[in-house]
């Protein structure tokens, strides 16, 4: 009996892809494409802000001038020494943390109050600010304020921006609360904890990641907010986006120390937004599948 030689040996034939495997290899290519395009699209004018603060003047309005140049951190230099950069950013670390912890101790039990006893008319009345322009509110602020003599003070910043941090927070909450399950509040008060003391130490903890969410996007949202700034705020209490708009003049632009300014009180937020990566993701995520 003769063995059967490689050169004689059947070729062993596969069964083609099943449609279903081949399904989903299509789709997951094509989704890894688009977050690469996604990714793309919203990185490159952060690349771009990043490379500019390091260029003159010159380069960054010469289109030849691309990635490859000589780095200077004149820029930096320049604004630094001013020291309105400085100073406008401990006014907006300022009125940012003061307005955000302000408006978490109002809304927080707000949110809990509506999700656990039904206040859901009073929830909507207050929730409407959140449809309101607060634009349209500014003339009637203004007034009000200069009676008051608050215009130009850390008070009047921190007032306005709480009329929009505590509808957001309260609008995060309320479902973190009402998917809470209510046997542990319950269970508390058979224990002999009264209502809000079930909410201090069993409710609350349990919603750490929203708190956490909800209080990183209202500090984002300070932090980043420009009108209420230009009317109600003086040259002591400027904040970045205001001085942000100083670079750029009737004449001219100061591209470089704009992009250098723009670099600096981008870094803050986004040192917020990598520690508390897993309270925010945890938070959006539990957000939106209960309630």
């Amino acid at each position: 009996m003769s063995a059967t030689t490689p050169a004689t040996r059947p070729a062993v034939t596969r069964p083609p892809a099943a449609p279903a495997a081949r399904g989903r290899r299509r789709w997951t290519w094509l989704r890894g494409t688009a977050i690469a395009l996604v990714t793309l699209v919203f990185a490159l004018p952060l690349v771009w802000m990043f490379a500019a603060a390091f260029k003159t003047n010159v380069q960054v309005t010469d289109p030849g001038v691309g990635l490859w140049f000589k780095p200077t951190l004149d820029n930096f230099r320049s604004i630094v020494e001013a020291g309105q950069i400085v100073r406008s950013m401990g006014n907006s670390l300022l009125v940012g943390a003061v307005s955000t912890v302000l408006s978490a101790v109002i809304a927080v039990p707000a949110a809990w109050a509506v999700g656990r006893f039904g206040m859901h008319r009073t929830g909507s009345v207050i929730l409407i600010a959140r449809i309101v322009p607060a634009i349209s509110l500014l003339v009637p602020w203004y007034y009000l304020f200069a009676q008051l003599g608050l215009v130009g003070s850390y008070t009047v910043l921190v007032l306005s921006h709480m009329f929009v941090s505590v509808p957001l927070i309260m609008w995060i909450m309320i479902s973190f609360f009402a998917g809470l399950p209510v046997e542990l509040e319950e269970a508390a008060r058979t224990d002999g904890l009264s209502a809000f003391g079930a909410f201090w130490r069993i409710s609350l903890p349990l919603a750490a990641p929203g708190t956490a969410t909800a209080s990183l996007l209202a500090f984002v949202f300070s932090w980043n907010n420009f009108m209420f700034a230009l009317v109600f705020a003086d040259d002591r209490t400027q904040t970045v986006p205001v001085t942000l708009f100083n670079f750029i003049s009737y004449a001219s632009t100061d591209w470089g120390g704009l992009m250098a300014a723009a670099t600096l009180i981008t870094v803050p937020v986004v040192i917020a937004a990598v520690v508390g990566q897993k309270y925010l993701v945890a938070g959006l995520t539990s957000g939106a599948t209960k309630g």
